[in-house]
């Protein structure tokens, strides 16, 4: 049966769809969402100033090599004083909401205890400038989460939000790409807080990745149980808002028709995003998980898994891309690790299937139908829960040779953004996807984790040579014309 999703849903993601390119908003069901996204970690700067504190990543990339291009967020794009000049960027454009994250060190600058009200202020600001300007927020409690982080602590976190901005914030978002912090956090030691295990420790100099990513994820999900529980039998009834979480995928095709691969598809979803939504749908981990991971894999008891089981009133994806799954079965495991665990490769190229565009970044292939695939996907294996596109983009190269009036000649970016997005309405339209919204990653330049300032996402070029001026490029005035049509 799981075979047969994969099949029929690789069968429907190479359809020509009806739409062609002529899409605009009015193509979309009445009341579909249309935002940008954003992280307060990526955008804000001021990591010193109004009392916050420090968080996992000031401290790693301080860490000698940990970024590609040496460079840190410690102003990054400075919105923490620009953010009325970005709101009007985004009316500008006609965009209906903004996706951001709160600073937990904002909030609470030691993790827990006293509240800094120099943070509260500035995010009230925020969210009602944002309101002023008819943009609704929507806001995400964390970017990263620890082993260790206390479960107490984020919901006592999570709670101060929903007091605090839960009159004006009706849509919550608890966690935002579980996936990526737990893997490459925790397993390949790639990205905050840079623990692993792999090549005997010369990577990371603490950790274990045959067990904590697995433990970590255990924890993200116990701690969005917790705060939906909260938010559902406290606040929900009176302020009437909407909570849910972020999971990133891909989307997996087998690398041939073979059986083998066809099932390698299928468990490399499992291991991608079934860890993280099949909790929240089933109340449990994905039978192959459990029967790859054995006990390495932690267990919830009857009342987790009854908490779990429904805890979210939409789904966010975070798709960027497509990769091809080969079977690996047949090879020796060398190390219980969790990449080894799925027994999966995935290609970017298989001979024999198409070879696809790339962006600048090298895992970034530009496979439009991926994301109908994906919606189709969730459809038939999960019942049809509301679905919002919290990030999809791509990123050009930032290149010193490279001059400004080029950079905003992004026509690749368009291209991405209207195939991407026909693919998606035909999803909805024809297929009867249950999608609600759509956030373009991202409204600016930003600093891209690992890869620092090398990479250029936004729909506005960021000049950081001087004073990280705003310039419209062409993809912003794309999303203008096709806002107000």
């Amino acid at each position: 049966m799981i075979s047969a999703y994969i099949i029929i849903i690789v069968a429907i993601g190479i359809i020509h769809t009806c739409y062609g390119h002529s899409i605009s908003r009015g193509s979309f069901p009445k009341g579909f969402v249309f935002g940008t996204a954003s992280s307060a970690y990526q955008y804000e700067g001021a990591v010193k100033e109004d009392g916050r504190g420090q968080s996992i990543w000031d401290t790693y990339v301080h860490s000698y090599g940990k970024v590609l291009d040496f460079s840190n967020a410690d102003v990054a794009n400075d919105q923490y004083h620009l953010y009325n000049e970005d709101i009007q960027l985004m009316k500008d454009m006609g965009m209906d909401a903004y996706r951001f994250s709160i600073s937990w060190s904002r909030i609470y600058p030691n993790g827990s205890g006293e509240v800094n009200r120099a943070g509260i202020d500035h995010y009230n600001d925020l969210i009602n400038a944002l309101l002023a300007n008819g943009i609704e927020p929507y806001i995400i409690f964390i970017y990263f989460f620890g082993v260790y982080c206390n479960r107490k602590d984020y919901a006592a976190y999570a709670e101060t939000c929903f007091k605090e901005f839960g009159d004006r914030v009706k849509n919550w978002i608890t966690f935002n790409e579980p996936f990526t912090f737990t893997v490459q956090g925790y397993a390949l030691g790639i990205q905050a807080p840079g623990r692993c295990s792999i090549f005997k420790y010369t990577v990371c100099g603490a950790g274990n990745s045959s067990t904590e990513p697995y433990v970590v994820a255990h924890n993200v999900l116990l701690s969005h149980g917790k705060v939906v529980d909260i938010y559902k039998k406290k606040y929900q009834p009176k302020q009437g808002g909407s909570i849910g979480i972020t999971l990133d995928s891909f989307w997996f095709e087998p690398a041939t028709n073979s059986s083998a691969d066809i099932e390698a598809a299928q468990r490399a979803l499992d291991f991608f995003l079934g860890w993280f939504l099949e909790p929240l749908i089933f109340g449990d981990y994905p039978k192959s998980i459990r029967n790859r991971v054995e006990n390495r894999l932690p267990r919830f008891s009857q009342t987790q898994s009854s908490k779990l089981k429904g805890a979210f009133d939409f789904i966010g994806i975070n798709h960027y891309t497509t990769w091809y799954a080969e079977d690996r079965n047949g090879t020796n495991k060398t190390t219980e690790v969790l990449l080894d665990d799925s027994g999966v490769l995935a290609l970017s190229n298989v001979v024999g299937k198409p070879v696809h565009e790339t962006a600048h970044s090298t895992w970034l292939y530009i496979v439009p139908h991926g994301i109908r695939s994906l919606m189709n996907y969730i459809r038939h294996k999960y019942g049809n829960p509301l679905v919002l596109i919290t990030e999809n983009g791509m990123d050009d190269g930032n290149s010193p040779s490279t001059s400004i009036n080029d950079a905003l000649n992004d026509k690749k970016r368009i291209k991405y953004y209207n195939d991407y997005l026909t693919n998606l309405l035909a999803a909805i339209k024809e297929d009867g996807c249950n999608v609600g919204g759509y956030f373009a990653w991202s409204l600016l330049d930003d600093w891209e984790w690992g890869a620092g300032f090398t990479s250029r996402f936004g729909l506005y070029y960021v000049d950081y040579n001087d004073k990280l001026k705003r310039y419209a490029k062409n993809s912003a005035t794309w999303f203008k014309n096709f806002l107000a049509s």
